[in-house]
C-alpha cells in the first residue's frame, strides 16, 4: 500500500470500504444473499474499469473469500466466483501472488478421485482458468509442481469432452514455460493420456496427441515407447485431422527431441506412413517435415558423410522417371535404419487386419525408393516379403507403378499429367494386351483419391479422356468394368461446373450403354442400382455438404428416373443416415431439395413400384419429423424450410396414403403447427400449405379435439405480415370447416366455433379486398355448421355498423338455410 500512488490508495480505500457489507453477506445462510452479494462484488471491481495495481490491492483481499465460494453449493455463485477470480488473474500485474492459496484450493476441487465439482461447464471453466494461470504466471508455479500434475491427471480423464480438451491444452502450455522443472514428473501424465487417446470425439483425440508430444518432448524421454503403439493406431483413424496431429508430432519429435538419434528406427514408419494418406495435406507435411528432419541429420553429420554429398548427386539407373529423389539426409536415414524396419515390416504384412497391411505394402515401397541400391543388403528378407505382398488377396496391398503415380502424383501442381500419360499409353496399347489389365486400371481410376481429389476442369477432362479411351478400346469386354466406368462418369458429371464437360459425360454413359446392347441410360442403372448404392452407403457416415458423394447420388437418382423406385429399400437406409438431425446442415438441406423435386413426382421416381410407399411412415418419422424440431441458426431454420418443402411435396405427390398419415397425424400436426410460428415467411407458407394438403388428405376423419388444435394457430396467419401465408391461411381454415363431420358436435364445440366466426368476422373489415371476399366466402360455408350461432355473432357485428355490405349477404345466406336447421342450432 505504501508505495501505491496516493489517488490509488485512495481508490483501494474506497473499493475495500463498499465490499466491506457484500463480504460479510457472503457468510449468510440465504443463497439469494450469497448471490447478490457476489453480483455485486463483481460490479465493484472486475466490471468497474479499476487500474491494475488497485485490482491487484483489492483482489489480495478478496481471493480466500472468493476461493471460499468456490465450494458454495449454490451453481451460480461458484460460477461468478470462478469468473471473478479468472478476471482478475488476467488483469492484475502480479497475479502469482495468488498462487499460494488458488493451487491447492484448485487441487483439492480438481484434482481428488471424487469430482467436488459436479457442475461439468464449471469444471471446464476452472480449468481454462488454470491455463490462463499457466501463461501468466509461467516458471513461478514451479513450486505447484505436484499440484498441478495432480489436476491434469484428473482432468484428462474427466467425463467432460471439454475439460479433457481444454486441460490437454493446458498441459501443453505447462510443459513448454518450464521444461526444466515439468520433465521431474511429465511421465504421471502419460497413462491418463493413453487412456484417453481413443476418445470418441475427434477433437478430443487431436489434444491428447498435441498433449502427448509436449510431454515426450520436454519429460525424460523414457516413455517413448509407452505411447507409439497407441500413436500408431491413430494412423488409421478415421479422422483426417487426427492423423494430421500425429504426423506433426512426429515430425516435431525427430526434430527436437533431445534423444531422437535411439528413436529414430520406430518414429521415422510413423511420419513416412503419412506421405502415403489419402489426404493430400497430410502428405504435404509429412513431405515437408520429412525433408526437414532429412536436412538437419544432413547438417548434424555432415562430416561423416561428406564424400557422398560431393559424388551422389545423380540418380541411380532406372530410378523411376517424374518421381522426386529424396535428399541424401533422407535415404541415408532410412539406409541406417532398413535393417531393424524389414522384420517389423515383414511382420505387419501378414497382419490379420487389410488396412494394416495396405499401410505397411504403401510404407515398403516409400521405403525402397529411399534405400535405392542399399537395399541388396537385405535381399533376403526384402525378396520373401515382396513374395509375401504379391500373394495378398487385398488388391491394394499388390500395387502396379504406372497407376501408382496416377493415384499420388507426383506433379502436385498438374496432378491431372499422370492421367495424360495413362491416357496417351492406353490409347497405343493394343487390345489383346490391355484386356488382362483393364479391370485393374478400371478400379484405379474409381480411387476415391484419383477421381474425386480434384475437381479442375482440366483433370475432370483427362479423368474422362481415359475413359473414353477404355470404352474404344475394349467395346466388347466392358461387362466386368461397366460399374467402375459407370462410377467415374458419374462422379465426373456430380464435380464439374461446366456444363459442357456434364453433357460430354453423359454422352460417355450412352456410348457405355450401346457397347453392352442396353436400350437406355435406365437400363444400365437398374443394371448397377444396387452396387451404386452400396458404394455410396460405404462412406455415408463421413459425407458433409463439401462430400462429392452427395452430388453423386443426386446424379444417380435424378438419371435412373423410374428405376430408383425399384431400389427404395436399399436407398432409405442411406437417406436415413445423412438426413439425421445430427449431420452437416447444409448437406441436409441439399438432399431435402433434392427429394422435394423426386416426390413431386413420385409416380415416375421414387414410388415409381409403390415400394416408397411402404417407406414413407419410416421416411416421415425417423427423418422428416426429426429435422423439424426447432433449433436455433439460421442455418437450421433454412433445413426445416427445405424439410418443409420435402413433407408438402411427399402430401402433394401421392407416396403416402390417407390411412398411413391418419396414423402419424399426432407427431405431425405438432411440427407443422410449431412451423406456422417460424420467423421465415416461406417456412410458415409451406407450413400453411401442409396443413391445408394434410386436411384435404384426412380431415374428415380426425378426432374434433385434434381438429380444435387447428384453427387457433391458423386464425394467427391471418395477422401474418405476408399476404401470400394469410391467403393460404384462409383457404386451410375453408378446409378445416369442410373437415367438420357429424361427429363434431356444433352444440358440443360451439366455443370453439363462436371464437372462429368472432376472429373470422373481424376480417371483414380488412383492407384488402381480396381477403375479404375469401372471408365472406369461409363465413358461408360455417353457416352450415351452426347457423343460429353464427348468425347472433353476425348481428352482434352489424349492430356495431362494422361491414355493413358483409355482413347483410351473410345474413341472407343464413336465412336461405332450411328452416329446421337454423332452428335446430338455435
Amino acid at each position: 500500500m505504501a508505495a501505491m500512488a496516493a489517488g490509488d490508495e485512495h481508490a483501494v480505500s474506497e473499493v475495500l470500504r463498499g465490499l466491506a457489507r457484500h463480504l460479510n453477506c457472503l457468510n449468510e445462510d440465504n443463497k439469494a444473499t450469497r448471490k447478490r452479494a457476489l453480483e455485486l462484488i463483481k460490479r465493484e471491481t472486475v466490471d468497474k474499469g479499476l487500474s491494475s495495481s488497485v485490482l491487484q490491492e483489492v483482489f489480495s483481499v478478496l481471493l480466500k473469500p472468493l476461493l471460499k465460494c468456490l465450494s458454495d453449493p449454490m451453481e451460480r455463485c461458484r460460477e461468478t466466483a470462478i469468473t471473478m477470480i479468472t478476471e482478475f488473474i488476467r488483469c492484475v500485474p502480479k497475479p502469482e501472488e495468488s498462487l499460494l492459496y488458488l493451487m491447492p484450493c484448485l487441487a483439492q476441487r480438481l484434482g481428488e478421485k471424487e469430482i467436488l465439482e459436479p457442475a461439468e461447464e464449471l469444471r471446464l471453466s476452472a480449468v481454462e482458468m488454470l491455463t490462463l494461470t499457466v501463461e501468466v504466471c509461467g516458471k513461478h508455479l514451479a513450486p505447484y509442481l505436484t499440484e498441478m500434475i495432480k489436476i491434469l491427471q484428473r482432468t484428462i480423464v474427466d467425463p467432460f469432452p471439454d475439460v479433457r480438451r481444454e486441460s490437454c491444452k493446458c498441459t501443453v502450455n505447462f510443459a513448454k514455460c518450464m521444461p526444466e522443472h515439468f520433465h521431474l514428473q511429465a511421465e504421471s501424465l502419460v497413462k491418463p493420456l493413453m487412456q484417453t487417446i481413443s476418445h470418441q470425439h475427434s477433437r478430443v483425440r487431436v489434444s491428447v496427441i498435441e498433449a502427448t508430444g509436449a510431454v515426450i518432448q520436454h519429460g525424460t524421454g523414457k516413455n517413448v515407447d509407452d505411447v507409439l503403439s497407441h500413436l500408431a493406431q491413430r494412423l488409421f483413424d478415421d479422422s483426417p485431422q487426427v492423423r494430421k496431429a500425429v504426423t506433426a508430432v512426429v515430425g516435431d519429435w525427430l526434430l527436437h527431441m533431445r534423444d531422437r538419434y535411439s528413436y529414430f528406427h520406430k518414429l521415422i514408419p510413423l511420419l513416412l506412413s503419412g506421405i502415403t494418406d489419402e489426404i493430400s495435406e497430410i502428405r504435404l507435411l509429412a513431405a515437408d517435415l520429412w525433408k526437414q528432419v532429412g536436412a538437419q541429420w544432413e547438417k548434424e553429420n555432415e562430416d561423416e558423410i561428406k564424400d557422398k554429398m560431393d559424388f551422389l548427386l545423380t540418380p541411380p539407373p532406372f530410378y523411376p522417371p517424374g518421381v522426386e529423389r529424396p535428399g541424401l539426409g533422407c535415404r541415408e536415414l532410412v539406409v541406417r535404419n532398413l535393417g531393424r524396419l524389414v522384420p517389423a515390416i515383414t511382420h505387419d504384412l501378414t497382419d490379420w487386419l487389410v488396412p494394416t497391411r495396405v499401410r505397411t505394402s504403401q510404407l515398403l515401397s516409400v521405403l525402397l525408393l529411399h534405400a535405392e541400391d542399399h537395399s541388396t543388403q537385405h535381399l533376403q528378407p526384402l525378396l520373401a516379403t515382396l513374395r509375401q505382398a504379391c500373394t495378398d488377396t487385398e488388391r491394394d496391398v499388390v500395387s502396379n507403378l504406372l497407376l501408382d503415380h496416377v493415384r499420388t502424383p507426383s506433379f502436385s501442381s498438374h496432378p491431372w499429367a499422370p492421367l495424360m500419360v495413362l491416357t496417351a499409353v492406353l490409347g497405343g496399347c493394343s487390345k489383346a494386351l490391355l484386356k488382362p489389365h483393364l479391370e485393374q486400371i478400371a478400379n484405379t481410376l474409381t480411387q476415391p483419391d484419383v477421381c474425386q481429389e480434384y475437381q479442375q476442369v482440366v483433370y475432370l477432362e483427362q479423368l474422362l479422356a481415359c475413359v473414353d479411351v477404355l470404352l474404344r478400346q475394349c467395346e466388347s469386354d466392358h461387362s466386368s468394368v461397366s460399374l467402375q466406368l459407370l462410377q467415374v462418369l458419374v462422379t465426373v458429371q456430380s464435380l464439374s461446373t461446366e456444363p459442357h464437360l456434364s453433357e460430354k459425360a453423359l454422352e460417355s454413359v450412352q456410348f457405355l450403354c450401346k457397347v453392352q446392347g442396353l436400350d437406355s441410360v435406365m437400363e444400365l442403372y437398374r443394371q448397377h442400382m444396387g452396387q451404386l448404392l452400396d458404394w455410396l452407403s460405404a462412406s455415408v457416415n463421413t459425407w458433409s455438404s463439401y462430400s462429392p458423394q452427395r452430388l453423386q447420388l443426386h446424379i444417380i437418382v435424378i438419371q435412373s428416373g423410374p428405376v430408383i423406385g425399384e431400389f427404395v429399400s436399399q436407398l432409405m437406409p442411406l437417406l436415413c443416415s445423412c438426413l439425421q438431425s445430427d449431420r452437416d446442415l447444409e448437406m441436409r438441406m441439399s438432399i431435402f431439395t433434392m427429394l422435394a423435386k423426386l416426390l413431386l413426382d413420385a409416380s415416375n421416381t421414387l414410388d415409381s413400384k409403390g415400394h416408397f410407399r411402404d417407406e414413407s411412415e419410416t421416411f416421415l418419422c425417423e427423418v422428416l419429423l426429426p429435422n423439424l424440431v426447432w433449433r436455433a441458426g439460421r442455418t437450421a431454420a433454412a433445413v426445416r424450410t427445405s424439410a418443409l418443402s420435402c413433407l408438402l411435396a411427399l402430401l402433394h405427390g401421392g407416396s403416402i396414403t390417407p390411412g398411413q398419415l391418419l396414423c402419424l397425424e399426432e407427431k405431425l400436426s405438432p411440427q407443422v403447427l410449431s412451423a406456422l410460428e417460424e420467423d421465415s415467411q416461406m417456412s410458415r407458407l409451406l407450413a400453411c400449405r401442409s396443413l391445408s394438403a394434410i386436411l384435404r388428405l384426412i380431415g374428415t376423419s380426425l378426432h374434433p379435439e385434434a381438429l380444435n388444435k387447428i384453427y387457433p394457430v391458423l386464425l394467427k396467419r391471418l395477422d401474418d405480415s405476408s399476404e401470400e401465408v394469410r391467403s393460404v391461411a384462409l383457404q386451410a381454415l375453408g378446409l378445416w370447416l369442410s373437415s367438420l363431420t357429424k361427429d363434431y358436435n356444433p352444440e358440443f364445440f360451439a366455443p370453439h366455433l363462436q371464437l372462429l366466426f368472432q376472429q373470422l368476422l373481424l376480417h371483414l373489415d380488412d383492407p384488402d379486398s381480396s381477403v375479404q371476399d375469401q372471408v365472406l366466402e369461409i363465413l358461408k360455408k360455417g353457416s352450415s355448421v351452426h347457423p343460429g350461432l353464427l348468425k347472433r355473432e353476425v348481428e352482434a357485428v352489424r349492430n356495431k355498423q362494422r361491414s355493413p355490405l358483409y355482413c347483410d349477404q351473410l345474413l341472407q345466406h343464413i336465412r336461405s338455410i332450411p328452416t329446421e336447421t337454423t332452428a335446430a342450432s338455435e
